[in-house]
């Protein structure tokens, strides 16, 4: 018996879902009830727990990025203040390409054009990574095209009449 095409390339997932958040924008509510309720349908979802201030995305967050099927990116007020929440965001769009991930952006309580055009809260994020000189200038533009890429996607846009 021979294998056709489809069934020879059939990628192992160890996640069916990572969800990319702002802890202290949406963890206590939003983010919670989402990962209660994917949990209670059956649905692996990965969430980081513990998230050190200022350091580089972690090679297991990478891996359990890699290792998803799909990625929820919950993009909230301050989600481009954390450079956590922005190399996260890169390594998901990275994945989109390289492992066929598939990302839907929730944008809870922010426009997208806010995010598209990286206007707002968006603009004051990068406009301080720029100020500061902290972050390499090339790594700022990678997390301005990330946003943009996002927020180019499909997703839901949730505001007061939802809740």
């Amino acid at each position: 018996s021979s294998s056709s095409p489809s069934s020879s390339f059939t990628p192992q997932w160890t996640y069916d879902v990572f969800i990319s958040f702002r802890g202290r924008d949406t963890r206590n509510g939003f983010t919670d009830h989402l990962y209660t309720a994917l949990k209670h349908k059956g649905i692996f979802t990965f969430r980081d727990e513990k998230i050190e201030r200022g350091k580089l995305i972690s090679p297991e967050i990478s891996k359990a990025i890699e290792e998803s099927r799909f990625a929820i990116v919950v993009l909230s007020k301050n989600y481009a203040s954390s450079t956590w929440c922005l190399n996260e965001l890169t390594k998901i769009i990275k994945c989109i390409k390289e492992k066929g991930i598939t990302v839907l952006p929730v944008f809870y309580y922010v426009d997208p054009s806010e995010v598209r055009k990286q206007t707002g809260t968006f603009a004051q994020a990068f406009v301080k990574y720029e100020k500061d000189l902290k972050e390499p200038i090339e790594k700022v533009q990678t997390w301005k095209v990330a946003m943009r890429e996002v927020a180019n996607l499909s997703g839901w846009h949730l505001q007061d009449r939802y809740f």
